[in-house]
């Protein structure tokens, strides 16, 4: 009889995804201090550079957002096996939003500085998160669906990185909604899950324990 033919699957690793991501988060977070302009006036450069605060304002959130995104990219690929197309097609559109964010961050600056087109200008800037945070969940649910996770994260952890990414939808709209009316407190609604997105998720390495249970065993 003839020998039988061995069939293999073909699996990409996401090795190569996470490295191209990486890269375009770096530039992205670089691009986002050229959107600063140093004051011309030196014979006022006090006063110049504390006329910048917009700047500062939309460099300091959006440099600690997309940190934010870096964290929670790696949240989800870390406990990735291997990719398919659809991975790798999704996970480019989320990087083309990641990188259209230096934008909008330069919008909002200058519509704080300007005092006009603010409410404009915050429901772009949500409208960009917004879209990165919805990507972040069909990317999340397809890798669910087409079995691509690590068994070993169990059920638990994955409905938790489940739960934190479609929360983020809500609050994101909740901060576009409210800044389409009161800019300035869309704005720090957008600021407030900052803190909370930058924490642990309970279940997230691969049993119902945070690191420093895992480290107490």
């Amino acid at each position: 009889m003839p020998p039988q033919r061995e069939t293999s699957r073909l699996t990409r690793s996401p090795g190569r995804l996470l490295s191209f991501s990486d890269g375009v988060f770096a530039i992205a977070v670089t691009l986002l201090v050229l959107e600063i302009q140093p004051p011309h006036d030196f014979g006022r450069l006090v006063q110049g550079l504390g006329a910048l605060w917009p700047s500062y304002l939309a460099y300091t959130l959006s440099f600690l957002l997309i940190g934010q995104v870096w964290v929670n990219h790696h949240v989800m690929f870390d406990r990735v096996r291997h990719v398919d197309r659809w991975v790798l097609f999704l996970n480019t559109l989320l990087l083309m939003v990641i990188a259209f964010l230096p934008f909008s961050t330069s919008l909002l600056a200058d519509a704080l500085r300007a005092e006009q087109g603010l409410r404009a200008s915050v429901v772009v800037y949500g409208g960009t998160l917004w879209t990165a945070a919805a990507l972040f969940n069909i990317v999340w649910v397809h890798l669910r669906r087409a079995k691509l996770l690590d068994p070993g994260l169990g059920p638990f952890g994955a409905r938790a990185i489940g739960r934190r990414f479609a929360l983020a939808l809500v609050w994101i709209g909740s901060g576009i909604l409210v800044g389409a009316f009161v800019p300035i407190a869309g704005v720090a609604i957008i600021a407030a899950f900052l803190p909370a997105y930058y924490l642990p998720i309970r279940g997230e390495y691969g049993e119902d324990d945070t690191p420093a249970e895992q480290q107490a065993r």
